[in-house]
């Protein structure tokens, strides 16, 4: 009986369903393994906060593995866990949920002077940059809750939701429009799910190798990459996203001034992720990504 962590949220328990419904194909009965990480308990916006229950349940045996959002997981990978699997990514991008339609102009940008609620500083900065008429409101909570304080409650006219996670949870807001990567690039691994397990357990790492889906791990190898070579971290307006043709890997990423200010763009392709990646970091850092991310550090 394979032993799955996980956090307790409603989307968290539904991504590990669905690798827990993969492993049953397979034969493989499991349970699951619900934490509270610190992230749950008291906020914050370091990703280490968001997995350290799982990693330290993982690392003491009382779970085999484990289920992340990929965007959740700290780019350095600890010498004793390893990303064992990466399933097919899930649609990467970023929606706007409206309270209503008037909220939207004819091409489904945010009018001028509406409420867009984010508590992210990657898409705070983004849609400053894109549409400076509106106005950033703090939105904070799981998927559901955030749902609810736009489209009943009035905490703000517009939400900014990962589109993987509306379609994992089966929610579907009457007002979506999704924001193409040229408004808005995504968190570094959004979309994406990682299942993790110790470095040492060779025969579990042999059984995950099934649910691996090439494209998906390649592309989130080059994001990840990416966020390494910058420093960055889920509390940094960094975003990036990949996509491959044949065996070529084309990376996209972008650092903002959490004002809106400053937009830096770069993108580049190579066979290799890791190359990649170093090429864009290069191209940003000529651009000013460094003292943007260092102004973003001394807020």
């Amino acid at each position: 009986m394979l032993r799955i962590a996980t956090r307790r949220s409603d989307l968290a328990m539904t991504q590990a369903g669905l690798i827990r419904a993969e492993l049953q194909k397979q034969g493989l009965d499991s349970v699951f393994v619900q934490v509270d990480t610190t992230g749950d308990r008291e906020g914050g916006d370091s990703k280490e906060r968001w997995v350290d229950a799982i990693l330290e349940v993982l690392r003491t045996g009382e779970a085999d593995l484990a289920v992340h959002s990929a965007k959740d997981l700290p780019a350095e990978d600890p010498d004793d866990l390893v990303i064992a699997a990466v399933p097919e990514r899930a649609d990467a991008r970023d929606v706007l949920v409206a309270a209503d339609p008037a909220f939207l102009d004819q091409l489904g940008h945010p009018r001028a002077g509406a409420r867009v609620g984010t508590s992210s500083l990657r898409r705070a900065a983004q849609i400053r940059a894109a549409f400076p008429g509106v106005e950033i409101v703090e939105l904070r909570g799981n998927v559901p809750t955030r749902l609810r304080k736009v489209t009943s409650e009035g905490a703000a006219d517009i939400a900014v939701l990962a589109a993987a996670g509306l379609a994992r949870l089966g929610l579907t807001p009457e007002h979506v429009v999704s924001l193409g990567v040229d408004v808005m690039v995504p968190s570094p691994g959004q979309g994406a799910l990682a299942v993790q397990c110790r470095a040492d357990d060779r025969p579990l790492q042999a059984t995950l190798v099934a649910l691996d889906h090439r494209i998906s791990r390649i592309t989130l190898a080059a994001e990840r990459a990416l966020t390494r070579a910058l420093g960055g971290d889920c509390a940094l307006p960094l975003g990036a996203i990949a996509a491959m043709k044949g065996d070529t890997v084309r990376l996209a990423g972008c650092v903002a001034m959490p004002d809106g200010s400053e937009v830096v763009r770069a993108a580049a392709e190579s066979e290799e992720p890791e190359r990649a990646a170093e090429i864009v970091a290069t191209q940003l850092r000529e651009r000013g990504a460094d003292r943007i991310l260092d102004a973003t550090r001394q807020r």
